[in-house]
């Protein structure tokens, strides 16, 4: 199992709640501090945190697995590094890519989709890193399957749900969130106008601010 789930800090949960409901997805677990969100692929989960901290409005690259410990010895298997580890929140696998990127596989809280996300919203987790290659290939070992691929981007659908992007920059970070729609931008347009939210349309691009700044940006799907 692979399933796209980024992690969005925000000192602002009420109003990732009201912006996530308005682009189409729902919600399957309000924890307080942690609230996870179905899209029709893939899941984003917020994390409270204060409006001081400095990771107020970042966002962390993430995905889920079924097994944590087959996940990990695939992965090593396949030539990227992989560990079991226990993080704050409790085991999951630490990925390390020679670029120097790290990012956590954690264990799905369940294999299924709220039936009620619209069907056609994508999560889109990105990778910034300016070995575009190399990041490809470190996706690849973990399961990851590619779709298109150019000097300066690669992306890759996965079994679970979402899709990880990998965007040529000259510094190596987690890029913000974003999502991919397989149909006509118009119908989100139009229940974020309905939630009171403002998007600006640009050719196959819809983009809406986030909550204490930023830009949620929706991808017509290609």
């Amino acid at each position: 199992m692979l399933r796209v789930r980024p992690i969005q800090f925000t000192s602002d949960v009420a109003g990732w709640k009201h912006l996530l409901g308005a682009l189409g997805l729902v919600c399957v677990g309000d924890h307080g501090d942690w609230v996870e969100f179905d899209a029709g692929s893939g899941r984003v989960a917020l994390h409270s945190t204060s409006a001081d901290s400095p990771d107020d409005g970042t966002t962390v690259f993430g995905v889920e697995v079924g097994d944590l410990a087959e996940f990990a010895r695939r992965t090593v298997a396949d030539g990227t590094r992989a560990e079991l580890v226990d993080a704050d929140h409790g085991q999951a696998v630490r990925v390390t890519a020679e670029d120097g990127f790290t990012f956590l596989a954690d264990k799905a809280s369940s294999r299924t989709t709220s039936p009620d996300a619209d069907p056609g919203l994508a999560v889109v987790g990105t990778w910034l890193t300016p070995d575009v290659p190399g990041a490809a290939r470190e996706l690849g070992n973990i399961g990851a399957r590619p779709r298109r691929a150019s000097p300066d981007f690669a992306d890759f659908s996965t079994k679970n749900g979402g899709i990880l992007l990998v965007l040529e920059s000259p510094e190596t970070a987690a890029g913000g969130l974003a999502f991919e729609y397989d149909g006509d931008l118009a119908a989100v347009e139009a229940r974020l106008a309905a939630a009171g939210l403002k998007a600006a349309r640009a050719g196959s691009v819809l983009s809406v601010a986030g909550p204490r700044g930023g830009t949620i940006s929706v991808t017509q799907g290609r």
